[in-house]
């Protein structure tokens, strides 16, 4: 028998999973309910599972966040057209193959990573997750919808997506960053502001990234950008 502290995460954890299946369930009903597209879709799942870093300060454990996200990066790849098996989730494989082929196995990692090293300091993990969840969403439906003033570096862009990219970010980022400061001694004025230098560079670096592979630069260098702000602690 699991003690009651163990047994309590690893239901949250089960409660995890069944938020994500819920929503990969959904997102993959989406285009044909709602005729909407396997991109919005797509989006729509990034969102909704960036949701999960709330969760985090409620787990006991480090070890339990890491491990609510990276059975994710097999589950996705599984799913991908790189899947070594013939019949794939149906659903999840539309929807990923929407985008960069591995563009979700990406973000599984990611948040795997940033969930492993950073689970103590969940505000760190919403500065790399938040962006990607709902500024990165936010730049792919806009760009694509209202694109204008194209520019490319290494991939192709627009400024109106870049715009969605930041004020996307940052709206997520500043309503995370005040709903941990309830949970940590951290004053939120003071956080939010280190929180416009994260949006910043996350702008800049989905602006750069080749398609699929801003699912691991800003998530990353998000997280690390505020790590670094509030001292590497």
């Amino acid at each position: 028998m699991l003690g009651g502290e163990a047994s309590n995460n690893v239901i949250l954890m089960l409660l995890c999973y069944g938020y994500v299946a819920l929503i990969i369930f959904v997102a993959g009903k989406l285009p044909a309910v709602l005729n909407v597209s396997q991109k919005s879709a797509r989006k729509f799942l990034h969102a909704m599972i960036g949701n999960l870093l709330f969760v985090i300060p409620f787990f006991t454990s480090n070890i339990y966040p890491a491990l609510v996200a990276a059975p994710f990066v097999l589950v996705t790849f599984l799913a991908s057209p790189y899947s070594p098996i013939s019949k794939r989730m149906k659903g999840l494989a539309d929807i990923s193959e929407e985008g960069h082929p591995l563009g979700l196995v990406f973000y599984a990692i990611s948040y795997t990573l940033l969930a492993f090293f950073f689970a103590s300091k969940p505000y760190v993990v919403a500065a790399g997750i938040l962006p990607m969840a709902y500024g990165d969403s936010a730049a792919s439906l806009v760009g694509e919808k209202f694109a204008k003033r194209k520019f490319s570096l290494l991939a192709k862009k627009s400024l109106e997506g870049s715009a969605a990219m930041f004020f996307g970010s940052f709206l997520s980022l500043t309503i995370g960053l005040a709903f941990f400061s309830v949970m940590y001694s951290y004053p939120a004025f003071a956080m939010i502001s280190r929180g416009v230098v994260v949006v910043i560079v996350a702008t800049l670096v989905e602006s750069v990234s080749p398609k699929g592979f801003d699912n691991i630069t800003v998530p990353i260098l998000g997280a690390l950008t505020l790590w670094l702000l509030v001292g590497g602690t």
